[in-house]
Order: C-alpha cells, then structure tokens, then sequence
C-alpha cells in the first residue's frame, strides 16, 4: 500500500454522523501522528463542514485533502479509495449504499470500517467478499460504532478477565442523560436503517445458511433466552431482549475464534434494561407498531416521512443536539458462568463454578463514542495490523481485534472497561 497514501479518509464528511467524525478526528492527529482527508459527493458542502469544525475547535483545515466521491459513480469512488489506506465510511443505510464502497476499497487495496447495525449487510458482505479481501490484504470490518464495538469488545474483554472458560454470557444495555432531553435523540439516519433492516429481517436465515452451512456443535450447559419482558437481578431493571446488531456480531466474533483458534465459543444473549415496568411496556408496544409497519410499502413509506410522529419525537432528520450528546450515558453490563479451568478432554462433567461481572460504560454512544470507535478502529489497522488475524478478509470487530491495542485505545478516550464482581463456587468433597 503506497506511503502517500492518507491514512484515514472520511467518506460521508457532510452527514450527521460524518460531521462528528470530522471533529473527533481533530483527537488522534497529533496523538496517533496521522494524515487524513474528507469525502463525500460536493466539493463545497466538504469544505463547509471543515470550516464549521475549524471555527468550534480553533484548529486551521484549510489544508485538509477533500475528494469528491458518489456512490452512484464507481469510478469516484475508486479514485477515493486508492487515495487512503483506511476509508471510514459514514454513508448509510449501508444495505442501499455500503457495497459499492466496500467493492471500491478491495480493487484498490484499502481497508473499509464503517458503523452498520444492519446483519443483513454485514453477513453479504462478509459471505460474497470475504475471499477477495483476503487475497487483497485488505480488511472490511462492519459495526465499528456503538454498534457494536462496546458489546464486542466488552466480549473480548470478559473472556480476557474470565481466566478459566467461559460457557455462557448475558448482556444489559442501559441509558440515562444527566438532564431532561429535549428534542430528538436519534437522527433520521438510524431510524431509516432501522426500517429496512426489519424490513428485510426475513433475508436472514438464508443467508446464514449459506455462510454456514455447519452448524456449531452442542455445548452445555445451554443458555436458553428469558422471556419478553422480565426483571434483570443482575441490573435490578426490567429487561427485554435487544434488538440491535449486539448478539449477530458476538456470535460472528465467537464462530471466528472458534474455527481459527479452536477456542470454546461464548454462548450470548442481549437484553437491555429501562428505568420502570412502564417505559419497558411502552417500548414493547412502540416496538410492535413499528414492526407492523414495516411490513407493507404504504406503512413504510409513512415511517420514513413521518419519523418524529411515530418516534414519539425521539428522532428527527436535524438528530439530536450537541447538548443532548454529551449528557447520555451508557453502559454493557456482561453477567456470565464458565469454570475456573479449561477443560483438558472433551467437555465439562460438572456445571460452572465461576460468575463474573464485567461492565464497559461512557457517553455520547450513538455518535461521539462511535465516531471515536471508528477512527481507533481504522487506526488500529494501520498501527496495529500485524497482531490481526490473517492477512484480510471481512470480520467483525471482535474477531479482527481481539489481540490488538483497541480494548487500551478505547480506555484512553472515554470508554471505560471494568471488573465488577467475581464469585468462585469452592468444590464439594
């Protein structure tokens, strides 16, 4: 991969989500020592962002390269590509936009992260690109935002501080701002990536089906889900599962450790919790409607031109404002069981005697924190790529990362990971 290359180019640099990477890029130039330019599909809305991002932060982008890239003109997107080692890619919903992209970045020898939350794109991708990104060199890794770096790391992190064998994890999202939200608090975007995912949720199995043909064996004990709505003893909330892109991309991570190191993959399952019995029952009569309609072309197209209205106002096309950014928390509590000791033959005869609690937490997570996770991400493959597995190939961040620096990268910009509580079961005589 030719030097003059830029290290990073952020595609998408006029979008919601790419205006923040631009800003949050200001972080690693000096501190990771890297060059970076913008892209997107006008030469003055690029130009602007930079002077926008240059008039907050002091910092002069006068210089900052700025290349005209269209998704719906592949030789754009080539010249794009073979400008940058790394494209950070922010134009969504990934499923109507991403594959270009991604195809751009393999004929031309240059890695690709982006922030999808939508299984459906990650497992094409990876079923119909993963070979010719191999023989390229070339790594295409999926939900490098906050979908699902914290949950997929934060797996890779329990497992490292387990120190036995891990049989089974559960995991609870939670949220909270500081003060009272006013406006919206997701942007159109995400809403709209939402829509087609479910939309098209039924592509799902067939596609597995063909990038796994073999199942993963039987292990036990298993972990069975809980119901639709309980209440965690872990959080001490009402829970329900998740339905976000968490568990498919673990699973990928775990199915990739499994099949290359021969270690015993982590069974998973994704809830996330609310304040009261009331918010987690609004949510799954939110959640129904939305569902509902998904399923025909008049109710969607109702979804996509009405999304405050059947949001409740949560999300609109101007996104959430930098005040209600900073001001929300999160946190991925991770509750799982394994044994003290590997198992030396075949599979373990007694059940778990080992629980431990892990959490990783910080702010801002639908766009800071995933700005600030796609650029380490993208980082890290320029510094930090030969502790990657192979030498390419589309992966999710777990299984890409695992033996890299991002887990301490992460730590140093605002994502905290920790142990909570550790309980060892004494053996019985």
């Amino acid at each position: 991969m030719a030097s003059s290359r830029l290290d990073i180019v952020i595609f998408g640099a006029t979008g919601f989500t790419g205006k923040v990477a631009v800003k949050e890029i200001l972080k690693f130039v000096k501190d990771k020592n890297i060059t970076w330019g913008v892209a997107g599909r006008s030469e003055d809305k690029l130009k602007q962002v930079l002077q926008e991002v240059s008039n907050k932060t002091g910092e002069d982008l006068s210089t900052v390269p700025v290349i005209v890239a269209d998704v719906k003109d592949p030789s754009t997107l080539s010249a794009m590509a073979a400008r940058a080692k790394v494209v950070a890619n922010c134009v969504g919903p990934y499923r109507l936009y991403g594959e270009p992209v991604v195809k751009a970045c393999i004929e031309n020898g240059t890695h690709h992260v982006d922030v999808s939350g939508e299984p459906q794109f990650m497992e094409k991708m990876q079923l119909e690109y993963n070979k010719a990104a191999e023989e390229k060199g070339v790594y295409v890794i999926s939900a490098c935002g906050f979908d699902s770096i914290p949950a997929d790391m934060g797996l890779i992190y329990f497992i490292e501080k387990f120190n036995g064998e891990v049989n089974a994890v559960e995991t609870y999202l939670e949220s909270d701002s500081n003060e009272k939200v006013e406006g919206a608090s997701i942007h159109y975007g995400t809403w709209e990536s939402a829509v087609y995912g479910l939309t098209h949720w039924n592509e799902l199995r067939p596609l597995r089906q063909k990038l796994y043909p073999e199942r993963l064996p039987s292990f036990t004990p298993k972990l069975e889900p809980r119901s639709a709505l309980h209440k965690s003893d872990v959080i001490g909330k009402w829970c329900t599962p998740f339905p976000g892109s968490d568990r498919p991309v673990m699973y990928r991570s775990q199915r990739f450790l499994y099949e290359q190191d021969k270690v015993r993959p982590v069974q998973v399952q994704a809830y996330i919790g609310f304040p009261n019995l009331l918010a987690a029952i609004m949510v799954i009569l939110v959640g129904g409607i939305f569902a509902l309609f998904t399923k025909t072309s008049f109710t969607r197209k109702l979804l996509l031109k009405h999304p405050k209205f059947f949001s409740f106002g949560f999300v609109s096309h101007e996104g959430p404002s930098e005040k209600t950014l900073t001001n929300t928390e999160f946190s991925i509590t991770f509750s799982g069981v394994g044994w003290t000791e590997k198992a030396v033959e075949g599979p373990h005869t007694e059940p778990p005697n080992k629980t431990l609690v892990t959490k990783v937490s910080g702010r801002d997570p639908g766009y800071g924190l995933t700005t600030t996770a796609l650029l380490l991400a993208g980082i890290t493959i320029i510094k930090d790529g030969d502790k990657m597995p192979g030498k390419g190939g589309v992966l999710p961040p777990g299984a890409a990362f695992a033996k890299t620096s991002l887990i301490k990268d992460l730590s140093s910009y605002g994502l905290k990971f920790e142990v909570i509580k550790e309980d060892v079961k004494e053996k019985s005589l």
